[in-house]
This record gives structure tokens, sequence and C-alpha cells, in this order.
């Protein structure tokens, strides 16, 4: 990854808002549903935290809940499809719960050990570094409209931790945050905001 990074680069992280799967706690990753009516409202919300700041790209998972909350948050005007903010792949797992997942696999930690037939930590990684090291050119504020864990393993990975430590980061739905770096020490990445929401 770059090694002087920009000072002025602020990544705002924003997850979408609630989805039937969201609320029911199924894993989510290529199934391509709506918000509820509800998430439609949470994003409208968010919307408002986000009305003054000039962005100057604005980059989101091509999945409809993520290009809906985009649209609903009011920054759809020029957005581009980044296919690496699409959620983690489930592969076996999708649609299914981890306390149903957890009864067969009762040590299972989707960060430690991936999904049968989906991504693994590796691979996640892999992918959020790629997407990191290419956001790391830029010099400019960038809203991040993308999922949960995705979004975890991004704060993870931002400041230098493994994916096993994205855990420790759990997103709401609708919720911002913001990656930048110190001030006074710019080579440090950091978390400025977490988990906010409207």
């Amino acid at each position: 990854m770059k090694t002087s990074p920009p000072t002025s680069l602020r990544l705002y992280l924003i997850r979408h808002g609630e989805t039937e799967w969201s609320l029911s706690g199924r894993h989510t990753s290529h199934t391509d549903i709506p918000l509820t009516p509800n998430g439609e409202h949470e994003a409208r919300e968010l919307g408002k935290q986000l009305l003054d700041i000039p962005f100057a790209q604005v980059l989101t998972s091509p999945l409809k809940r993520a290009r809906q909350t985009c649209q609903l948050v009011g920054l759809d005007k020029a957005p581009e499809m980044e296919p690496d903010l699409q959620e983690w792949d489930y592969g076996d797992y999708e649609g299914q719960r981890s306390v149903d997942i957890l009864k067969e696999r009762p040590d299972w930690n989707i960060y430690r050990d991936g999904c049968p037939g989906g991504e693994s930590p590796a691979q996640i990684s892999a992918r959020v570094d790629r997407m990191i090291t290419r956001l790391r050119q830029l010099d400019s504020t960038i809203a991040l409209f993308t999922h949960g864990q995705i979004g975890s393993v991004m704060a993870a990975r931002w400041i230098g931790l493994p994916v096993a430590k994205a855990q420790h980061f759990m997103l709401s739905t609708a919720s911002l945050s913001i990656f930048s770096y110190d001030l006074h020490h710019p080579d440090v990445a950091v978390i400025a905001l977490w988990n906010k929401r409207s």
C-alpha cells in the first residue's frame, strides 16, 4: 500500500439501509433484495448528515440495496459501480442465519473460517486491500456505499489489522463511518468516525 498517503483523503463508508434479510439476520451477499420501507426511511435520514459534504466521487456496490441507499441519501447523480464493494460472498451459507450455522459448526467464525463455496478470509483481504490501494491514490472526499461484513473488513484493513480482527467492528444498517489520516501523523491511518446512525 501507498507509504506517503494524501492527508486530505476522507472515505465516507455508508452501509445500506435495512432489508428483510438484515432484519432477520440472514446472510445476504449476491441475493439482490431491496430495502424495507424502514430501510428507505433510514437512508433518507442518513442523507441529512451528508447534505453539505462536497464529495468528489461516489462509489457504490452494484447490488440493489446499496444503490437504493445511495439514491435515497441523495448522492445518485453520477455514482460509479464498484464490484469490490460487494458483500462477502457467503457461498453455501447464503440466506442462512449465524445461529443456524452454529448448530452445525459451533466454532464457526466467518472472519476466521470464511464460507464453504464462497470467499475465504484470504480472498476477502486481497479484494479489500486491492480496493484500498486504489483509493489511497486519490486525494479527495469519497462516498462508499457498501455492506456490513465487507465494511468491517475495510475498517480492519484500513488500519492494518488482519481480517480476523474485523469481528470487533460491527456495522448497523444505514450507518456512517469515516476513514482518514491523523493530521499530526499523516502516515497513520485512522477511523475518525465509526457506525454513526441518523
